[in-house]
């Protein structure tokens, strides 16, 4: 068996016998891993508390045929608001439960490590309500199902942007508009988010369309998904 190191984001976890857990990693070289933590759940464990969802870390393993097993394990960063508090608990869970859904196992993506680290970051500094729907709206672009928002989806036009439709994958006209109304700041945002100014959206104020946004941003991956988000909570639809 190879040993290998790498640097990760556990995604997920389940247990694996009396003591053993199978640990989900988003890996920077390798893309989605599934390891084991042998003795992890004893109290004796050297590394227990490091491989919890949402812990970035480094990692030694050996290369095994369907699991990996993971022999070192030490953090990268704490991000431990994103365990003590429920909102950011929630939030972290939608982010990578996306990047569950999205990715093939052992497909090495390197932009989307990169991305999601620097989510996961800026969750834990700032529990900001654009967070989670600008990870997913620059996830879907990642994947190569960027929507149409500098015009309608339709004619090309650029102003009286009103709308949002999921089947034609874009921003609609005051003149074929269908699907999900939106105003214009839920428009300037959308396009802010995939046009390289998220930085300036998340220094706003929350606000009502900042809500509209998240739930189109939920919809729109779950219908790339094909299937709804187990972390997205029903009252979090609207």
């Amino acid at each position: 068996m190879a040993l290998y190191r790498d640097e990760a984001v556990v995604i997920r976890t389940y247990k694996l016998g009396e003591a053993d857990r199978i640990v989900v990693l988003f890996t920077r070289d390798r893309g989605k891993v599934r390891a084991v933590a042998k003795g992890v759940r004893k109290t004796s464990s050297r590394f227990g508390a490091r491989l919890e969802q949402a812990s970035h870390v480094a990692l030694q393993l050996y290369e095994g045929r369907e699991l990996d097993t993971i022999t070192q394990a030490e953090m990268l960063d704490n991000l431990r608001e994103l365990r003590d508090d429920l909102e950011r608990i929630t939030r972290s869970a939608s982010i990578l439960e996306a990047v569950d859904q999205m990715t093939q196992e052992r497909e090495p993506k390197p932009k989307l490590y990169t991305m999601l680290v620097g989510a996961l970051r800026t969750l834990a500094v700032h529990d900001h309500p654009l967070v989670v729907p600008a990870f997913f709206w620059k996830l879907l672009a990642l994947e190569g199902y960027r929507p149409m928002v500098d015009a309608c989806v339709l004619c090309d036009r650029g102003d009286e942007l009103c709308a949002f439709d999921l089947d034609e994958g874009g921003l609609m006209c005051v003149d074929h508009r269908r699907g999900t109304a939106l105003t214009p700041e839920a428009v300037e945002l959308l396009q802010g988010i995939l046009g390289g100014r998220l930085g300036a959206a998340l220094s706003r104020a929350p606000s009502p369309a900042m809500v509209d946004i998240e739930h189109l941003a939920t919809r729109a991956l779950e219908h790339r998904l094909e299937r709804r988000l187990r972390s997205v909570g029903v009252l979090d639809r609207g």
